[in-house]
């Protein structure tokens, strides 16, 4: 019997720095948006090169492993040198192989991560594999037999298994944690109801709450001056209304929120040289998932944990290189004792 399984994508991963990139701003009334722009027509040099494997569900899988839990993870591969260096991955990480599905018929998931200066990311991403899973690949007696079950971002057509995974975690007294990426959350709310109210955490970036909820986000020139900002209080009170046990909103550089009905909290986020942000969310979200297990759901707590490990994440290129175990996270947590969490009673 598996502590966790892990159901997500998995790629190889290319990533590369340039000191040509340059970052262009642009805005109007309505919007801001910043474009990574190289010159078109050039050869540009690239600074570092770096190869790694991710994709939300291995990076899930092989942080909950090195948090010590016995770990298995759900994906769909393909039969080429990628899908082996993904497979070599699991077992260098103690991440159970068993139930991830190959075939010939897609390649494996693969991206470009294409990194700046700033260390933020834009990312090139060819799905493959993920977007084909199907209810057929789902080993339906180990996730029954599984303790807690993580769903990370699902691809395409993969969505389809979300409802029948949800309905039979209910029925067989499976705890789940929900992190849905873009593709999910543009299949709407209605799509998403009953793995959402399945779930006991539920954990998005401020984006996708924004989009989920129809909430706008309030620029931050005339956001108030609240620690837990009012449009953040309204996507969390409206993603719990959806019955999450915990719903929690991550935003960047501003930190991550959570709501579990009764109490707000706020967490800043930990210090740390920004190398590359990719795999961060991964990273809190995992991390939150397991320090809820382990702490006997100290909210407080796992905020504080997930905020530290992601921030160990964004120090090195790749999405696991940087990852800490609970004793590492304990001790940088004791040599930190400022690092706070906010809480407000609703």
């Amino acid at each position: 019997m598996f502590d966790i399984i892990t159901i997500g994508s998995a790629t190889q991963d290319i990533f590369i720095e340039s000191d040509c990139a340059k970052i262009l701003s642009s805005k109007d009334k309505h919007s801001k948006e910043e474009l990574l722009c190289f010159d078109y027509g050039a050869k540009i040099e690239i600074d570092q090169l770096a190869f790694d494997v991710g994709g939300g569900g291995i990076n899930a899988a092989v942080n909950f492993s090195n948090l010590g839990y016995k770990t298995a993870a759900i994906a769909k591969i393909g039969t080429d040198l990628n899908a082996t260096a993904v497979l070599n991955r699991l077992d260098e990480r103690a991440v159970f192989k068993t139930l991830i599905k190959e075939t010939d018929k897609y390649k494996t998931g693969f991206s470009v991560i294409l990194t700046s200066f700033e260390g933020d990311r834009t990312v090139l991403a060819h799905r493959g594999a993920n977007s084909h899973m199907n209810l057929k690949d789902i080993p339906w007696e180990d996730i029954k037999k599984a303790q807690w079950r993580y769903i990370a971002p699902l691809s395409h057509g993969s969505n389809h298994v979300l409802d029948e995974i949800a309905q039979f975690a209910e029925e067989n007294n499976v705890s789940m944690a929900f992190n849905p990426g873009t593709t999910q959350i543009k299949c709407g709310i209605d799509k998403l109801k009953k793995v959402i109210k399945t779930a006991e955490v539920l954990i998005m970036n401020k984006s996708e709450a924004a989009n989920i909820t129809g909430i706008k986000i309030i620029p931050e020139s005339i956001n108030d001056v609240d620690i837990i900002p009012s449009d953040v209080k309204k996507m969390l009170k409206a993603l719990k209304s959806f019955e999450p046990k915990i719903a929690v909103v991550t935003d960047g550089n501003k930190g991550a929120f959570a709501y579990n009905g009764k109490v707000f909290y706020q967490c800043n986020i930990f210090p740390a040289k920004v190398v590359s942000t990719l795999g961060a969310g991964d990273a809190f979200s995992s991390t939150f998932v397991a320090s809820i297990i382990k702490y006997d759901w100290d909210i407080a707590k796992a905020l504080k944990l997930a905020s530290i490990n992601s921030a160990s994440i964004v120090g090195t290129f790749g999405a696991q290189q940087g990852l800490k175990t609970f004793e590492e996270l304990e001790e940088i947590l004791s040599n930190k004792p400022d690092f706070k969490i906010y809480e407000e009673k609703k």
